[in-house]
């Protein structure tokens, strides 16, 4: 990693928003890990939900955001956490992540109620299709089918739903270790 020179401030952390991930949703989660070569596996204190990825966003910009985003207003729900995949679904393999499976249709309006207060903001939103996941691993120089193979294997996977009653925006910097994600402030849905 490449570090400020003296006078120069370091780079802003890069934003998400983000649902958290319980302990037992985290440990079954790391109950799939494998020694597989070419697998990096996400550090377990490093899986949430991202809900939108944000980029650098200018210091000024972040105390409006955090404003709005106290304003959504989505109803707890419970989140099922089943089912494997792949990114790129076509193709050579990169990320291994476990879904959500059927969702909830509250974890779309939380999404949608972000995407509409980004928007207002004036902040770019990408309009690629939610597909909301946990990333288990990053693939890389992985032997042919290695990947197809866990996928196997795993095929029935899932655990306890669990409930949401908050999102977070965080903030993930690099670190010569790897990214250290921090959280910037925990937003609760609606009280019931």
């Amino acid at each position: 990693m490449q570090r400020p020179h003296p006078g120069e401030s370091a780079p802003a952390p890069r934003l998400f928003l983000a649902v958290a991930v319980p302990a037992p949703v985290t440990a079954a989660l790391a109950e799939l890990e494998e020694r597989i070569p070419g697998f990096r596996w996400t550090p377990p204190a490093q899986r949430h939900l991202t809900l939108r990825f944000l980029g650098g966003i200018a210091g000024a910009q972040v105390p409006p955001l955090q404003a709005r985003l106290r304003n959504v207003a989505v109803a707890p729900f419970l989140l099922p956490v089943e089912g494997l995949g792949v990114f790129p679904p076509r193709g050579q393999p990169q990320v291994v992540w476990c879904g959500t499976g059927p969702g909830h249709p509250h974890l779309h309006q939380l999404r949608q109620q972000i995407d509409d207060t980004l928007l207002a903001l004036g902040l770019d939103v990408d309009l690629q299709r939610f597909v909301p996941h946990f990333t288990l691993a990053r693939v890389g120089g992985a032997r042919p089918g290695a990947v197809a193979d866990f996928l196997h294997r795993h095929r029935d996977f899932a655990t306890a739903p669990f409930r949401v009653a908050s999102f977070r925006l965080c903030a993930s910097r690099l670190d010569p270790a790897g990214a250290v994600h921090s959280v910037v402030e925990e937003f609760p849905l609606l009280r019931t």
